[in-house]
């Protein structure tokens, strides 16, 4: 059942905590700044090439790429990075300006001047990299480059959230020299003026990693508090819990398991410190309508009617995440509960009678595709749930399968899944990026969704507000559209977890508002 007190004495409850033992915390003047940091996770790139991706290959791309616009460690709001300045130019919000800092460049020696931003942001829209970011830049008609340090954004139509969109790591800043106009780079390198160099990369087997050092040339806010950093890829999370047990990485970022998070919070005067924090990430069934029953709004609606989010939740998911009842989290304005007020508690009658009503009345076969490797051993846990909870129904016989985060988002780019399941990060913290990433022809799913309401209507009119709390009646409109289509089934909403050697200080200040980790914020003590 849906608590709503409950839930609302969860949502105060989301503070940051440190289990901690041992001399206590030294000040960062304490730190070793020449130490190696080496952080485990088991989300990979998917391409070191940032016009390729729009999925969690940003976690690298922020702390070796800049941006015009980011989020200094403490804001939610963008400021200027490579940037000295940017702003709207006019009341329509058509011409966006930025000003960039002199003296800028790539670690190849390149500039980082007005023509490489045009450059950069060019080749996104022109590539079209399916999965890549290009969608996010919809609104943008050209870009022009002004002398050598000035660049004009020339929209098509008025877009308050551009600002946000800059921000993204998606529109990471290339240099020319390196980054061929019309396609990807493929070998395993990356050019970019960020915090850090790329001196290695690894993407398979047992040692995957991305080695990261210092760059000397960088302009702009992170004040770094290490040296290098060695980012290690694992494909088991037990694998990278115990490489942290036996401090052979000294923290971890996405991955964990439910219980693994448990074991070590209740492990409190153990080695490690476990930091807890507000997440904005959600977790969706997506429905391809090109499948014959996906394609069904009848076997939606009853899978809708029969999933139970809380059981989920505590089964597999021990506390570390909550039920999610809209595309839009709690804790971004516009968030509403439209999949609990419609659909209610688990309910089998109701799934039969809509079936009924469509004349379905065999058990339904569907398969469910998920990834292995992208969000922790946990999701193949999730999935079997799932499928226990519909069969459970009488009206479902549903097959699971499995793959590897690289082969799995081929087949969602193709388009071979008739329902499959997806993590979504924000691309800025605001509620249009829960809604306009999953709608229209091309989206962030690969799976074409026309809604003309929402595409031509609710988003346009959001755009316009600068004060993004004037925007918030559009996206109520928008998420009961979606709760009404049900192409989209909202599962959990997760909490962020970060595991650390009680050695590492700045933890809790490594995670910016996309819950992308800053990995310059993590240092060594001297002694704790």
């Amino acid at each position: 059942m849906f608590d709503r007190t409950r839930s609302l004495r969860a949502s105060a409850a989301l503070t940051s905590i440190a289990l901690l033992a041992g001399c206590g915390v030294l000040t960062e003047d304490s730190a070793e700044a020449g130490s190696i940091i080496t952080v485990g996770t088991t989300s990979k790139p998917s391409t070191l090439d940032p016009a390729g991706a729009w999925d969690g290959s940003w976690e690298l791309y922020r702390n070796v790429f800049q941006t015009l616009l980011s989020y200094p460690t403490g804001s939610s709001a963008p400021a200027p990075d490579a940037a000295r300045t940017c702003d709207f130019t006019d009341k329509t919000h058509r011409v966006f300006q930025c000003e960039l800092k002199p003296g800028l460049s790539f670690s190849d020696g390149a500039k980082l001047d007005a023509a490489a931003v045009k450059h950069s942001i060019d080749r996104i829209v022109g590539i079209k990299a399916q999965g890549g970011p290009g969608e996010l830049l919809s609104s943008l008609r050209k870009v022009e480059a002004q002398g050598s340090g000035k660049v004009v954004f020339h929209l098509n139509k008025p877009d308050a959230t551009f600002p946000f969109v800059l921000a993204t790591p998606g529109m990471s800043l290339v240099s020319p020299k390196a980054y061929p106009p019309d396609r990807l780079r493929t070998d395993n390198a990356l050019t970019g003026s960020g915090p850090y160099t790329l001196q290695a990369y690894r993407p398979k087997g047992a040692d995957a990693a991305a080695e990261l050092v210092r760059n000397e040339t960088y302009k702009g806010f992170a004040d770094r508090r290490n040296n290098a950093v060695t980012i290690r890829y694992f494909d088991d999370s037990a694998k990278m819990v115990k490489a942290l047990e036996n401090k052979e990485i000294d923290a971890t970022f996405r991955g964990l398991t439910a219980e693994q998070i448990v074991d070590l919070e209740e492990r409190s005067s153990g080695p490690v410190t476990v930091i807890e924090t507000p997440g904005s990430e959600i977790h969706y069934l997506v429905f391809n309508p090109r499948d014959p029953n996906s394609a069904k709004p009848a076997v939606r609606k009853a899978i809708a009617h029969l999933v139970d989010r809380p059981a989920l939740v505590e089964k597999v998911f021990k506390g570390t995440a909550e039920p999610l009842y809209s595309m839009v989290p709690r804790g971004i304005a516009g968030h509403t509960t439209d999949f609990f007020d419609r659909y209610g508690e688990p309910d089998t009658k109701a799934a039969r009678n809509v079936l009924r009503e469509a004349g379905i009345t065999s058990p339904v076969k569907m398969t469910f595709w998920y990834t292995t490797d992208r969000y922790g051993s946990s999701t193949a846990l999730e999935f079997a749930e799932l499928k226990r909870q519909l069969e459970a129904s009488g009206l479902f016989s549903i097959t699971l399968e499995g793959l590897p985060w690289q082969q799995f988002q081929l087949g969602v780019q193709k388009g071979t899944y008739p329902v499959f399941g997806r993590g979504w990060a924000p691309d800025y913290p605001d509620a249009d990026s829960f809604v306009a990433p999953f709608v229209g022809e091309r989206n962030a799913i690969s799976t074409p969704y026309k809604v003309p309401e929402i595409t031509n209507d609710l988003l346009p009119k959001s755009r316009v507000e600068v004060d993004r709390k004037r925007s918030t009646q559009f996206f109520v409109r928008a998420q009961k559209i979606l709760m009404e289509d049900v192409r989209l089934l909202p599962l959990w909403q997760g909490k962020m977890y970060v595991a650390a050697s009680q050695e590492i200080g700045g933890t809790e200040r490594a995670l910016d508002p996309q819950t992308v980790m800053q990995v310059w914020e993590l240092y060594r003590k001297t002694s704790w």
